[in-house]
């Protein structure tokens, strides 16, 4: 017999060898059954095909319907039999269920080498057999079935049919699914064990715990918990550990701390996780403490200890403090291994410090534990070569990759495709994806989302419908990073479409996927659309009018009996809350904010700033304080939102106020900050604050050479009026990039100094730096207050030689200039033959030449023109309500709005005086000194009178009454003001909100030269310098 089995084995593959030995050792099988068993083998494949009889009856003679056709010729059983459970066994198939049990025991310590196609083949020939499978038979299938990851369907399906599950079947398949990471099996399965009177163990209950925190159901894990304090499982150290971490997961930290104080053993396990949870959470000050603690109380850290505190100082941006911890542990006894530098290294990209995560592989590499980077070091590397889009570093460590013999990795071959797009070289990109004979979900995703970055989604549905044809599984990543580019290229239809294929394909769309959609449509200017899907996302059973919705899509939302419960999540909400913002719908966020109040998402700092953002943007200044005070832990970023919305809404003294209160709070104030500062300081024209401003920064320590702080330095002292410091700034910048250049050019131009605007785009040029269309359309801007016109069409006219065409704002520059220049009518044709719809700032200025040269038939068509288009603006209300233009005015309005209000921004002025900036506001009488400034000015129109200057401010009420403040614009106020509070070496510094009317031009021109005073005043887009009854601007602003 044993010959017999011997000369077979010699002939078959010897991973299926153990079959036959284990049918040779089966007692209960005899020596004639085993003589008349039927072996037949067929290699096609690598498959091999069992067919034995073991003397049991056929399926015809017991009446049992077979299901399954098994072809000898065919070695793949592609689908389960169908069968029927019986647990009534007959008593003459005892001993066949017995041998079946044996053979399947024998087939499950072998699981090693069992392949999905032998579990199918065995469950096909009990099938045949003709014995009714008990449940006995049917755990130990569903068992054998689950030790294959790409057979867990087939278990899953198999064991929710059998009437009478084991307890050692369902660990098994527990086990299985949370290996394979599908934790709504895991959770399905402990649900379904529950209701059939059954009691997971303390071996159970840690998988469980651990899918609820995978899936982050904080609500499912606290009853899991509530299950093992009635069962006292919590008691066991595995439970109470896993528990720790759930929690964690889940955002519920202070649960968390709890359960780990009131266990009454805790191993460096538990330590661990609870470190590991301070870390995660940011506050690393506890965890370090608790770190030390551990140490204190004689529980020794082990290296996954040490990995878990460094790297949690890492990806909170304490670099130094990372490495200092490496040190401490080699102190400890404790060699630093790769995941150890892995985690510093991973911090620094996460923090945007590339250059510094290069200093970490670096000092890994000549480290005394001489340690090899292996694939996750260069899979979190890479990344950082393509974020600083150095190509020839990128280049260098694929060469170290290479080396390593790394390059077979499947992770790290989708960090160099990341890193190839990322630094512009798509052909090599593309080169290692080609490369990769078996393509996986994971990298299919990384070609899918470099396609998508950049914005080639023509591409990415090209690989997706390749991942489908080819056999690659789209999981839910795919689907979500697709509808991110579908989204914010505004591509609706197709978004909608998308989620409905990924319903089909069996995936749930969830809360990532909808804050994608949202997002996007924000971003793209599809507001709206984003708000209904915000609300149908509150209420997934509300059927909502979605005509210009895909139906597919809206049905897998608004259908009651959906699956598809996904409510809005901070994310979801603070991109509803910016729709809102962009679109000033108030009422709208409001709502929203309700939302989040009922469902406890204000005190997320996200959410919450989020909040501040939307009401400044809707001019509610007051509730945005208010949340904004409410805010437990604030940050830099709530600061800068509501310092920013206070200088938008023409409160800059406020925001300047909350600067002090931010730094005494222990706020460090970043780059965004102080550019934030640096706007309202030109916002006001203070250039004490300014240059206060300016001294902190750079006693503070923050990088002020970067281009983007240096320009903002540049802007400021050119607003507060100081041309020569902020060249200063200008020359004392090492590497200047076209947005600090442009700075310095738009400042001259601010000046009207048209030859030094020259003179720095030639500097530029001479560099090889290419200019782009903000700085021509700066350039052009200079040239206008010195009537330069040969010279604006010289560089009008070379603009296509640089590759840039002219827009709409360089076309407005040359009719200021032309129509500056007395030549209206070419102005006018340049208007009607221009490859662009004009606006209204082209008409206005078309309107302020005409100020200059009176042409009445080109000023009315302008007029008209610019009321048309901007009726209720207040600038245009200012400019169409000069005498001139009184007639058009009253003619339009009656024609166009019918009585609508003309202005909707109140004009202010400010003047800083004393260490105070003082505002003067349209129809406002706060300032002390009013009484005074009246006089002032009743003394100077008198004055100008006797220059043959009559001085007038018409101002449009609705009920047609005018008071002595709103007869006066308020810069003339703030003038007057600094006359009575100035002395006379100082100059006057003014700024307005709204462009200056002649009058009051004309007004400041004969102020100068009556009181030999220099004043400088910003209105906007110029700067004017009176000075003995001129101007710098030459009239021409």
């Amino acid at each position: 017999m044993r010959r017999e089995a011997i000369n077979f084995l010699l002939h078959i593959p010897a991973s299926r060898s153990w079959m036959v030995m284990a049918l040779l050792q089966c007692d209960s099988i005899s020596s004639n059954s085993l003589s008349n068993a039927n072996y037949s083998f067929f290699k096609t494949n690598t498959i091999v095909q069992l067919k034995t009889k073991f003397c049991f009856p056929t399926a015809r003679n017991v009446g049992l319907e077979d299901k399954t056709q098994v072809n000898p010729k065919n070695t793949h059983i592609t689908s389960i039999p169908k069968y029927k459970f019986n647990l009534n066994v007959r008593v003459e198939n005892k001993n066949k269920v017995k041998e079946v049990l044996y053979l399947l025991n024998c087939c499950y310590v072998n699981r090693a080498t069992i392949h999905v196609s032998d579990s199918k083949i065995i469950h096909a020939q009990v099938v045949k057999s003709g014995l009714d499978l008990n449940s006995l038979v049917g755990n130990k299938l569903a068992m054998l079935y689950s030790r294959n990851e790409s057979s867990l369907n087939d278990a899953r399906k198999l064991f929710y049919e059998i009437p009478e599950r084991s307890i050692p079947a369902y660990a098994v398949l527990i086990m299985s699914f949370s290996r394979a990471k599908r934790w709504e099996d895991v959770i399905s399965l402990v649900v379904l064990m529950i209701h059939q009177g059954l009691q997971p163990d303390k071996f159970l209950i840690p998988s469980v715990l651990k899918a609820c925190s995978a899936l982050e159901n904080l609500n499912f894990g606290r009853m899991v918990h509530g299950y093992t304090l009635r069962s006292k499982l919590e008691l066991d150290v595995f439970v109470g550990n896993a528990l720790i971490d759930m929690y964690a997961n889940c955002g519920d930290l202070a649960c968390s701390r709890t359960f780990f104080d009131l266990m009454p053993e805790q191993d460096v396990v538990s330590w661990t996780a609870m470190v590991s949870a301070y870390m995660d959470f940011g506050y690393i000050d506890e965890g370090k403490k608790l770190f030390h603690t551990m140490q204190l109380i004689g529980v020794k850290p082990d290296v996954i200890s040490w990995n878990a505190l460094v790297s949690g100082f890492a990806f909170n941006g304490e670099i130094d403090e990372a490495l200092r911890l490496l040190d401490e542990m080699r102190e400890t006894g404790l060699r630093p291994g790769v995941s150890s530098w892995n985690g510093v290294i991973s911090g620094c990209v996460q923090n945007e410090f590339f250059e510094e995560s290069f200093i970490v592989y670096s000092q890994m590499i000549c480290s005394s534990e001489n340690i090899n980077a292996n694939a996750v070091t260069f899979a979190c590397i890479l990344p950082a070569c393509g974020a600083m889009g150095d190509l020839h570093l990128g280049k260098a460590m694929h060469a170290c990759v290479l080396k390593r013999n790394l390059v077979g990795n499947i992770v790290v071959k989708g960090s160099l495709i990341g890193m190839y797009f990322k630094c512009g070289r798509k052909d090599l990109a593309e080169r290692v994806f080609m490369e990769i004979k078996v393509k996986n979900t994971a990298v299919m995703n990384e070609m899918i989302v470099a396609y998508v970055n950049e914005g080639n989604m023509v591409e990415a549905s090209i690989l997706l419908n390749s991942m489908l044809t080819g056999g690659v599984k789209p999981n839910v990543i795919t689907y979500n990073t697709l509808l991110s580019g579908l989204a914010r290229k505004g591509q609706k239809e197709e978004a909608f479409r998308l989620l409905s294929d990924m319903v089909q394909m069996g995936l749930k769309p969830n809360v990532i996927s909808m804050n994608a959609v949202i997002s996007g449509f924000q971003q793209s200017g599809l507001t709206g659309e984003a708000l209904k899907l915000f609300r149908i996302m509150q209420s997934p059973s509300e059927v909502i009018d979605m005509v210009m919705y895909d139906s597919k899509a809206c049905r897998c939302f608004s259908n009651p009996s959906s699956s598809l419960s996904i409510r809005p999540n901070s994310v979801t909400t603070a991109s509803a809350l910016a729709a809102c913002a962009d679109l000033n719908l108030l009422c709208q966020g409001r709502e929203i904010h309700g939302y989040i109040l009922s469902n406890g998402l204000e005190p997320n700092i996200f959410v919450s700033s989020a909040l501040v953002d939307m009401y400044v943007k809707c001019h509610d200044m007051h509730s945005a304080v208010k949340v904004f005070n409410r805010i437990e832990d604030k940050n830099a970023v709530s600061w800068n939102i509501l310092m920013a919305g206070l200088i938008n809404n023409m409160e800059v003294v406020e925001a300047l106020n909350y600067f002090p209160e931010m730094i005494g709070c222990g706020h460090e104030p970043s780059s965004i900050t102080f550019m934030i500062l640096l706007s309202a300081c030109g916002f006001v024209a203070s250039l004490r604050l300014g240059r206060e401003l300016h001294s902190y920064i750079l006693r503070s320590g923050v990088e002020s050479s970067t281009a983007a702080l240096s320009s903002a330095l540049i802007d400021m002292y050119v607003k507060c009026g100081s041309i020569i410091e902020a060249r200063l700034v200008f020359d004392s910048e090492d590497q200047k990039d076209i947005v600090v250049w442009n700075a310095m050019i738009s400042g001259y131009s601010i000046h009207g100094m048209g030859k030094e605007a020259i003179d720095v785009f030639e500097q530029l040029e001479s560099i090889g730096l290419e200019p782009d269309h903000i700085t021509f359309g700066a350039l052009l801007s200079a040239f206008t207050s010195e009537g330069m016109l040969e010279q604006g069409w010289k560089y009008f006219n070379c603009m296509e030689a640089f590759g840039i065409k002219p827009n709409l704002d360089h076309y407005t520059c040359m009719v200021r200039l032309v129509g500056g220049a007395g030549f209206l009518k070419e102005a006018l044709d340049m208007i009607e033959r221009m490859p662009h719809m004009p606006d209204a700032c082209i008409w206005a200025t078309l309107l302020k030449a005409c100020e200059i040269y009176p042409n009445p038939e080109i000023r009315e068509r302008a007029a008209k023109a610019l009321f048309e288009l901007e009726p209720s603006k207040a600038s245009n209300s200012i400019l169409l309500s000069n005498r001139f233009s009184m007639d058009v005015l009253s003619q339009s309005s009656s024609n166009s709005t019918r009585g609508r209000k003309l202005s909707s921004v109140k004009e202010c002025s400010s003047i800083d005086v004393g260490n105070t900036i003082w505002i003067f506001k349209e129809g406002e009488s706060l300032n002390p000194k009013l009484k005074e400034i009246m006089e002032l000015w009743h003394q100077l129109a008198g004055e100008m009178e006797h220059l043959k200057y009559f001085p007038l401010d018409p101002v449009f009420e609705e009920n047609g009454n005018l008071n002595l403040i709103s007869c006066i614009h308020t810069e003339k106020l703030a003038i007057c003001f600094g006359l009575i509070m100035l002395d006379f070496e100082f100059p006057i510094r003014i700024s307005k909100n709204l462009p200056m009317c002649i009058d009051c031009h004309t007004s400041v021109k004969h102020i100068s030269r009556i009181k030999c005073r220099e004043i400088f005043l910003k209105d906007g887009g110029y700067y004017h310098q009176f000075k003995d009854g001129r101007c710098s601007c030459n009239d021409r602003w």
